[in-house]
């Protein structure tokens, strides 16, 4: 029997998962924070995987459209996902929508039972500021008539009544925004 030397990459790498769920309107920042935190997380060692609201629309939630049903749908399959990522190690970060609080409870719920740490943020940018920045071009086109069912505009988001954090990202930067989450993550033994 031979016996082998962990390598050093080994050595350091974290293993507790956890899911971080970015919540908030669309151009809020969800997803340029969570690119930040990741890169953050993996330089400590991590194993850390995005999953982009519109990577899973593309590849794993093809097909569904944007109705309540659909929606429900999409949040519950990408709740699946992370649990199953971060019962295995892996911390799941989650910049996607989520615009129904039942949607998310239930994610929320999967996590409890299935014993994955689960952290809600919500990415609390005001609609006027989203506009402005709108990096997808939605905005202006639910402004020209060109789309509609734009959450926060014309379609509901159920703000979370309790998260487990708000992050106003239009009063501080990408780098402080990542670093609020991570400095959650660390209280709670899971960074």
């Amino acid at each position: 029997m031979t016996i082998t030397q962990p390598n050093q990459t080994q050595e350091n790498q974290v293993t507790t998962g956890a899911t971080v769920w970015l919540t908030g309107l669309p151009s809020a920042g969800k997803t340029t924070i969570a690119y930040e935190l990741a890169g953050r997380l993996r330089g400590e060692g991590h194993l850390v995987e995005v999953l982009d609201g519109d990577e899973i629309r593309e590849f794993i939630s093809a097909g569904l459209g944007f109705s309540r049903e659909d929606r429900h749908t999409n949040v519950q399959r990408i709740g699946f996902l992370a649990e199953l990522l971060a019962r295995n190690g892996v911390k799941a970060l989650v910049p996607v929508i989520a615009p129904y609080a039942d949607s998310r409870e239930a994610v929320r719920k999967r996590h409890q039972e299935g014993g994955a740490p689960y952290i809600e943020v919500h990415v609390a940018t005001p609609v006027e500021v989203c506009s402005v920045r709108d990096v997808k071009g939605l905005y202006a086109k639910q402004a020209a008539g060109e789309l509609s069912g734009l959450t926060g505009v014309d379609d509901p988001y159920e703000e979370p009544e309790t998260p487990d954090l708000r992050i106003e990202s239009q009063h501080q930067t990408v780098q402080e925004s990542a670093a609020a989450v991570h400095a959650l993550l660390t209280e709670r033994g899971l960074a």
